[in-house]
């Protein structure tokens, strides 16, 4: 077994205007932005796949253009996740899962299933959506992460259940949603939405250095001391952790720089 997990750090999506002519160079190709932001990042989260199917051909693309060891994160179709019973998403997964996602090959990384903020913690039905998630596809290990919005998620049961399926819990530092950070699978995904516009880069450096010093804890399958659980009873396995971080939201202009910084944070 590895002494450590792997650390990938990375933005939502890559074309967003506010970008061309501070993080993408000035005059870059549309088509360019993709392969530039990939060199610059370890990780990229696809929102796209929220909101309708892509085409395998995408995929196959996406692949195509990246480095060997970058890796993308795919957001769940929101037809799976925002309806009032989970336990119906069943086709809803299945179509997304054969989409042709598989030709992301290993660069296939977590898929993450976001609730609505209004979505309210409902066990027996939020377990039913946990079996409904496939292990795997064409041989290719899935890695799942839920993203919970609203404070009803923030009970001991809650944990529990995630662990009992490996399925993880996204870790946002958004106050408007449950903080929490009980890891419950192999892998860690952190989504940090609080950028702001006055940071060179989005964050503090003191901010940037604490989330260096997490993602570390992790890899090496403790649990840093400062953040809160849910259960901090519960026992944690000190197993070897992938982590993931995402700058999102905040002030998304300063996201890449987020990202950058600590990326070299984490090269020490």
């Amino acid at each position: 077994m590895a002494k450590s997990g792997a650390i990938r750090v990375g933005i939502g999506g890559w074309t967003f205007e506010p970008w061309r002519g501070s993080f993408y160079p000035d005059g870059l190709a549309q088509k360019s932005e993709l392969d530039y932001a990939s060199r610059h990042v370890t990780a990229i989260e696809i929102n796209g796949t929220f909101y309708g199917t892509q085409k395998p051909e995408s995929f196959a693309k996406w692949h195509d253009e990246t480095p060997d060891d970058f890796v993308f994160a795919l957001k769940g179709p929101r037809f799976s996740t925002n309806r009032r019973v989970l336990a119906e998403a069943g086709p809803s997964i299945e179509r997304f899962v054969g989409s042709g996602i598989v030709r992301l090959k290993a660069k296939l990384g977590p898929i993450n299933w976001q609730m609505a903020a209004t979505k309210a913690y409902q066990p027996d039905d939020f377990e039913a959506f946990l079996a409904l998630l496939p292990k795997e596809v064409e041989g290719i290990a899935l890695r799942h992460v839920v993203e919970v919005r609203h404070q009803s998620f923030m009970t001991p049961d809650f944990p529990a259940l995630l662990a009992r399926y490996g399925v993880a819990a996204v870790f946002a530092d958004e106050p408007d949603y449950p903080y929490f950070f009980d890891p419950t699978a192999d892998f860690v995904y952190v989504r940090l939405q609080c950028a702001r516009e006055e940071e060179p880069a989005g964050y503090p450096p003191q901010v940037l250095d604490t989330w260096a010093r997490h993602a570390g804890v992790w890899t090496a399958g403790g649990m840093p001391e400062d953040l809160p659980r849910i259960d901090p009873k519960r026992r944690v396995n000190k197993t070897p952790r992938d982590v993931f971080v995402f700058m999102i939201n905040g002030f998304k202009p300063k996201a890449p720089f987020a990202a950058m910084a600590l990326i070299e944070r984490l090269k020490g």
